[in-house]
């Protein structure tokens, strides 16, 4: 253990804090901050909300969880884990990092190292948060404080990828914070650490990998709009194609969360401060953005007029109860723009936030209720996608329609009457 480095903060507890402190706790002694008292609370009682860290791991972590700042002071490296989304005009909203910039700054000691993991365009750890943190601190970046970054890769719900086992790139202000985060970080990770060459060129990593994910999905979503129109199923041309040991294996549907969906307009914002229209990046975004719409229109023309639909599942991404940023909404709006009733059920999405971002008051159970006209798959939960063709018939009127967004019932053979749609 570095002889200097008594104590390390991971500030924010969300997705990406909460599991890098369990990690971390297990070499270095860690207090795990956060803002939200009830978060805080939360995990003192064992529960994470996330479903990141299970119960009996957080049970066992020598973690330290608090939402007093003072414990800040304390820290000879504190690491910012805070979200970096968009505001209503897709424009980078700043806020959680300026705000966490000014609690670590009114407590951080002289000497300490501030990293940060939040995902930004290049520019923003030195031009942004090191002026940020000098005016909260009254001390001076490069003197008497040091900044690093390195980029969170947790994909949430994710089991295989964790952070323990991914490769982690660093960048510091100094050769100093490049060896203290290459020991930090590598203590922790069987996957290795990179050092980038700096800290723009990190960040800059950081948000191109994403935007590529994007780029790619959309060109599957824009060549699954041609296929509809000449009657055949994505899902099924990519069948053939993934035969060749070169294609790349992405697959149509909703691209929203708090990275692939919000990424891009980092990379675009960033590319236009400096006079360059980021043409594929935005059309890319343009094309995923459309995905629910598109959905809710194919969807609307194989039914009746003020049909009764059930959609399931709400969170962005299967098996996880993340609702930030789901595209699940757009076909949603865009059926019960169309004349349409629409329930939304999801398992594991929390009913009271649903509500609160949403304004969508969730089903909490598939039995009882009258049948539906349709069934529209969009998240493929476990328990979705374990459901028999004799579940999804119960759920139907004679004729009901099965419209699979996410091809997860592609292998059901349905009684005869239901009708089938997928993209």
């Amino acid at each position: 253990m570095n002889a200097n480095l008594h104590e390390i903060c991971v500030v924010g507890l969300g997705y990406v804090g909460l599991p890098l402190a369990v990690a971390l706790a297990r070499r270095y002694p860690v207090t795990g901050f956060d803002i939200d008292a009830g978060r805080i609370a939360e995990l003192r009682s064992g529960r994470d909300r996330t479903r990141e860290v299970a119960k009996d791991v957080l049970a066992a972590s020598t973690l330290k969880l608090t939402d007093d700042p003072a414990a800040i002071a304390r820290a000879d490296l504190a690491i910012v884990t805070v979200p970096t989304p968009v505001d209503d005009d897709n424009q980078p909203d700043l806020g959680a990092v300026k705000a966490a910039c000014a609690t670590v700054g009114r407590a951080l000691k002289r000497g300490a190292t501030v990293v940060f993991e939040s995902t930004v365009y290049p520019g923003v750890t030195e031009d942004i948060c090191g002026p940020e943190l000098e005016r909260a601190s009254g001390l001076v970046c490069g003197r008497d404080f040091f900044l690093g970054y390195s980029p969170e890769r947790i994909n949430p719900g994710d089991r295989e990828h964790t952070v323990d086992r991914i490769t982690k790139v660093v960048a510091g202000q100094t050769p100093a914070v490049v060896e203290l985060l290459r020991e930090v970080y590598g203590a922790v990770t069987r996957g290795g650490v990179f050092v980038a060459r700096d800290i723009k060129t990190a960040e800059a990593a950081k948000v191109i990998e994403n935007a590529q994910r994007d780029i790619n999905i959309a060109f599957i979503n824009e060549v699954t709009m041609i296929f509809q129109k000449l009657g055949l199923s994505t899902y099924d041309v990519l069948d053939a194609a993934r035969t060749k040991w070169n294609f790349l294996g992405f697959a149509p549907g909703l691209v929203g969360g708090h990275c692939i969906g919000v990424d891009p307009f980092y990379l675009s914002y960033c590319a236009q401060r400096i006079g360059y229209d980021p043409t594929v990046i935005l059309a890319g975004r343009r094309t995923n953005d459309g995905m629910g719409g598109f959905i809710a229109e194919r969807v609307d023309a194989l039914l009746a007029p003020k049909a009764k639909i059930l959609v399931c599942g709400l969170t962005f991404k299967e098996n996880v109860p993340d609702l930030r940023n789901t595209k699940v909404v757009h076909v949603i709006e865009g059926l019960r723009a169309r004349g349409h009733a629409v329930d939304v059920h999801d398992p594991l999405a929390d009913p009271a936030e649903a509500h609160e971002h949403y304004r969508l008051e969730l089903v909490t159970t598939l039995a009882g209720g009258a049948p539906y006209d349709a069934i529209v798959g969009a998240v493929a939960h476990r328990d979705y996608a374990a459901m028999a063709a004799t579940d999804l018939a119960t759920l139907l009127v004679p004729r009901g329609l099965v419209a699979d967004i996410k091809g997860m019932w592609r292998g059901l053979a349905l009684p005869d009457g239901l009708r089938r749609w997928q993209l």
